[in-house]
């Protein structure tokens, strides 16, 4: 097993050419863009370099090499970024390790290089981080403040998921995922918060946490960042938030639902593709927002949102137009194409409330339509029983669901295993239309058996699952212009 010096992870005094492990990621991809446009020689490794990244690399002049070995670290670089993918086995950290040159994890170098010196808004919680982010990202900019950012989606106003600008504000989604094989603390903990958003707070990430108390306790860390100036948003409707906020150093503003929070929502109603709310402040009308999102849940974030730019100093006004603006995020609640009046979009959903609120916000959306939903586990955490029984109520607004069966997980006991068989077993008890198959290739085969005009088919997966969204959007074009 590998053993890095922690004496040399720092940063070193001259800095010129930077080598980044495991720079496919999408973070890490986006980190080496920002480094090269800041004047920094990058390099970096990868097991495999494939489109789209490869040709984001090639077009942002970074060379990569597709395989691990101690051969990438020559000629010998200044500073080594060290990705969380990279394990204690893998050769190149062997090689690192070997020639004693300093290293940091990405949260590490993204929060000395980009986030130092600006005011820092982490957006923090188990789910909505990426679009609440990238909520606040797109405002900052509509209202001028040209901000920086790193997210973990691609927002569409920027068409990537990242920017250096020129403003005194960094936002970045505040991962509570693990930083690298030599810290396994939370990514979030290197962000030097000024001004926090957390969303909510519930177990996931079972290969990183044993419980939700753990996670309980690395939110807590995170909080005791903040300085005693800042500010937290906070939805306390959510009482595992409300518990890890309750010993804040800083202000904390409750948002959510309930009326004596600081912020809350009333009068919530969607009307052809926007969706319209009141926000109420201490109690009283403050403003009447719209945003092109659908579902309760895009309106808390939007909330949480609306208090931070507020702290800011933005009025209604901005605020308002800023986001009935915002254009959404690839992956969360995507339209990827209509065919044969046949709707089919992607999400990123995979935890049970994620899953739950996606398909709720659709059904509302799409009032008149059959909703068939097709799920991959794909997660740590979703291929395990943890959430058998959490996912059987969470597909209750779906008209037809077709699970994959999902890769098994090594080294986890069959019976510690979730089981797509079980699951849709136990919706059938609950009247729903639900079956399983084996790979995407019989899903896509049935979907094209039963696939009527009219239909939306939601396509949840944390993973590309098989192209499968391009597939079936090509063969109902290829049986289209047979008709």
């Amino acid at each position: 097993m590998i053993e890095l010096d922690p004496k040399l992870n720092k940063v070193p005094e001259q800095i010129g050419h930077i080598h980044i492990m495991g720079i496919c990621g999408t973070g890490m991809a986006a980190l080496a863009g920002m480094l090269k446009s800041s004047g920094y020689t990058v390099t970096g490794s990868d097991s495999g370099i494939y489109p789209p990244m490869s040709d984001f690399l090639k077009e942002q002049g970074i060379v990569a090499a597709g395989d691990y070995g101690p051969q990438n670290l020559k000629p010998r670089p200044d500073l080594v970024i060290v990705g969380n993918v990279i394990t204690r086995k893998n050769p190149e950290a062997a090689g690192l390790a070997a020639a004693a040159i300093p290293y940091l994890s990405f949260p590490q170098a993204l929060a000395h290089f980009f986030i130092s010196g600006r005011t820092s808004l982490v957006v923090a919680g188990t789910h909505g981080k990426t679009t609440t982010s990238s909520l606040l990202a797109a405002a900052l900019h509509q209202a001028g403040l040209d901000p920086s950012f790193m997210i973990g989606g691609i927002v569409r106003e920027f068409a990537a998921n990242f920017r250096l600008g020129h403003g005194p504000h960094f936002v970045v989604e505040g991962d509570e995922y693990d930083t690298a094989f030599f810290d396994k603390g939370s990514k979030f903990l290197h962000y030097r918060p000024d001004i926090a958003i957390i969303t909510s707070v519930e177990f996931d990430h079972a290969d990183i946490f044993a419980d939700l108390d753990a996670i309980k306790r690395s939110f807590r860390r995170f909080v005791a960042l903040l300085p005693k100036d800042g500010l937290i948003v906070a939805h306390l409707d959510d009482p595992n938030v409300a518990e890890v906020v309750a010993d804040a150093p800083c202000e904390v503003q409750g948002y959510g639902l309930s009326p004596e929070l600081s912020w809350s929502l009333a009068g919530l109603r969607a009307e052809q593709g926007e969706t319209h709310f009141q926000v109420r402040h201490q109690g009283q009308p403050w403003a009447d927002l719209t945003v092109r999102l659908p579902g309760r849940h895009n309106c808390l974030n939007s909330l949480a949102v609306t208090a931070v730019l507020h702290r800011i100093g933005l009025v209604p006004e901005q605020i308002n137009s800023a986001l009935s603006s915002f254009g959404g995020i690839k992956r969360r609640q995507e339209v990827r194409g209509v065919e044969r009046g046949i709707t089919v979009i992607d999400d990123f959903a995979h935890h049970p409330t994620a899953v739950r609120e996606t398909l709720g916000a659709l059904k509302a959306a799409y009032t008149c339509q059959r909703l068939v939903t097709v799920f991959e586990p794909r997660t740590n955490s979703s291929r395990r029983a943890i959430f058998q029984q959490d996912y059987v109520s969470a597909f209750d607004a779906a008209d037809l669901i077709l699970i994959r069966e999902p890769l098994p997980l090594d080294n986890v006991a069959v019976t510690d295993l979730f089981s797509s068989t079980q699951l849709a077993s136990d919706l059938q008890a609950r009247g729903l239309d639900a079956r399983t198959f084996a790979d995407t290739d019989a899903i896509l085969e049935h979907l094209m058996t039963i696939l009527q005009p009219g239909d939306v088919v939601a396509i949840l997966s944390n993973g590309g699952f098989d192209n499968i969204h391009s597939r079936l959007l090509v063969r109902l074009q290829e049986t289209s212009s047979r008709i």
